[in-house]
């Protein structure tokens, strides 16, 4: 659920989550801090209070974190929460920026925060400053939010593509069946179409890391939470009870008959980025595959058996031991599908990279182009979107879900490899896109532009003619965010060399930081009227 900011308050302090701030990887007095060791984001926060942005009480800081004021004059950056921490600020001392720690300072140049609170919002100063999670982002990375966006575009294009030949995919071609939990009717929907022996799975809208999920396999579990709901809806129904209602769910229809790799279960996490909303400047970065632990059996009341994210599989009993086998870099994917199934199944050659990785695209624009019109837009805002996407054993193309804040963590060795670059070009292109913006020039060419897709640019004259009255494009200075002289992106230079400084802050190694097949890191470009649309064979439609 979005919030609005109401009105701003006269000497309100900034409520910014600030607590378990991940040391390693602050440089302090100049020395780099390892973050080979494992960084867990957001260990028991709700992903309720981060969609909903509510105010979040004073942080208390450590006595001598609040002491520590930068001696120079800046640029300023500030961190909350352990979720890619320690790369951000490598990211960011790198460029001679200095990290702050009172979260009541206002004159940062960047704000990395794991949980969205309103403050944060109110004192946010458009052009000048850099924040990271667009306020409502919820609208794409909630599973109620992203439903709806989702059924409200195909809504819209049935009417359309009676005059028009619109090539948008059908929500059954990339999205499994859902029914909405909060709403009534859906819910009856559901419970009288669950009434023969079929798999689903229940989510919480607003959470992340398999929390709360369950499986429904039969008639009678179905029964039994159509009877829990109903009695909570009774029981909320009651006047003389005041209490919060439960967290909104939606149910899914479960792929039961998954692709597996090695007899285990699997799905692929890619990364879109939205540099920039004024305007809409976005990419698509590969990332990688996260496997079960052990072998996938349809019947088993395991979650780990269904559930492929790292939270989950830090729960088997097998972990410690298959930790670096849980997680296979993409070039790995590639290989074993052009072994294993290319000649059985009739794919092409580099079936990943070819027309997996264009259906990744294809999704991912159509549920961005679902969801740009009610995503808050300001200049500086910028986002990291985890996307989650399954391949049944038709080889047919799925997204699960899409994720604010996606996991950052660098605790297995292709991690340490992919991460890292992840983050450093997500920043490169985002202070390339608002730079351009201050100076009024054009956004293409992208120097910065390595390993990212770069999928979708609303036209600057566009914005200018289409743009709400609150979108400031011509009033900004970037005041707080004005170059050092002579500091340069990471991939300012070239990207091995700056690889190879990074690997030796991080523990990892420089050899395979590819995310993309190329020999050369050239720029790539997949503008939204030349997206082939393709199904999972690789066919034109």
């Amino acid at each position: 659920m979005a919030f609005v900011p109401t009105k701003r308050k006269k000497n309100a302090k900034s409520m910014v989550h600030g607590s378990n701030q991940q040391q390693a990887g602050s440089l302090s007095a100049g020395k780099a801090t390892s973050v080979n060791s494992e960084v867990k984001p957001d260990k028991a926060t709700s992903n309720k209070n981060r969609t909903q942005g509510k105010a979040c009480p004073q942080d208390k800081q450590p006595e001598q974190e609040i002491l520590q004021v930068p001696m120079g004059p800046g640029p300023y950056f500030y961190i909350s929460g352990s979720n890619g921490a320690g790369l951000v600020s490598i990211y960011c001392q790198s460029r001679g920026w200095q990290r702050i720690y009172d979260n009541r300072r206002e004159d940062y140049a960047l704000k990395w925060c794991e949980i969205k609170c309103q403050e944060t919002y109110y004192h946010f100063k458009e052009g000048e400053q850099l924040l990271y999670q667009i306020p409502n982002n919820g609208v794409l990375t909630s599973k109620i939010g992203l439903l709806c966006c989702l059924r409200e575009q195909e809504r819209v294009m049935k009417k359309i593509s009676r005059s028009s030949n619109s090539k948008l995919l059908k929500m059954e071609e990339f999205f499994p069946e859902s029914f909405r939990l909060d709403l009534k009717d859906e819910r009856n929907a559901f419970f009288e179409l669950c009434k023969e022996e079929q798999i689903w799975i229940c989510k919480p809208s607003c959470s992340n890391q398999g929390r709360g999920i369950f499986l429904l396999k039969n008639p009678a579990a179905a029964n039994t939470l159509q009877a829990k709901l109903h009695g909570t809806e009774e029981y909320l129904l009651d006047k003389r009870v005041q209490r919060k209602a439960p967290q909104a769910r939606i149910v899914q229809r479960y792929i039961h008959q998954p692709l597996l790799l090695e007899g285990k279960k699997f799905d692929v996490r890619s990364y879109l980025l939205i540099a920039c909303t004024a305007p809409y400047v976005v990419f698509f970065a590969q990332g990688y595959v996260r496997l079960t632990c052990v072998n996938y059996d349809a019947a088993s009341d395991d979650l780990t058996v269904h559930l492929t994210n790292q939270y989950m599989q830090k729960k088997n009993s097998l972990y410690s031991q298959l930790k670096d086998e849980t997680v296979w870099r993409m070039e790995h994917f590639n290989s074993y599908v052009n072994e294993k199934f290319r000649k059985s199944n009739g794919l092409p050659k580099d079936w990943v990279f070819t027309v997996f990785t264009k259906r990744m695209q294809q999704i991912m624009v159509q549920c961005f182009l679902a969801a740009k019109h009610k995503l808050h837009r300001k200049l500086g805002y910028f986002d990291l979107i985890g996307c989650d996407f399954l391949i049944d054993e038709n080889f047919k193309v799925w997204l699960l879900e899409m994720n604010a804040n996606p996991a950052l963590h660098t605790n297995c060795k292709v991690l340490r490899d992919i991460i890292p670059t992840v983050v450093y070009e997500s920043l490169d292109l985002v202070l390339e896109v608002f730079n351009k913006r201050l100076k009024g020039q054009s956004v293409l060419p992208l120097e910065r532009l390595c390993h990212f897709v770069l999928l979708y640019h609303e036209d600057a004259a566009d914005l200018g003619q289409k743009q709400p009255s609150k979108l400031r494009t011509g009033l900004c200075t970037g005041r707080f965010l004005r170059p050092q002289t002579g500091s340069t992106g990471h991939f300012g230079q070239c990207p091995a060399k700056v690889l190879e400084k990074s690997s030796k802050k991080l523990g990892c190694s420089r050899k395979k930081v590819a995310l993309l097949p190329r020999k050369n890191c050239q720029q790539t470009v997949l503008t939204i009227p030349d997206v082939q649309l393709f199904d999972h064979r690789g066919k034109t439609l």
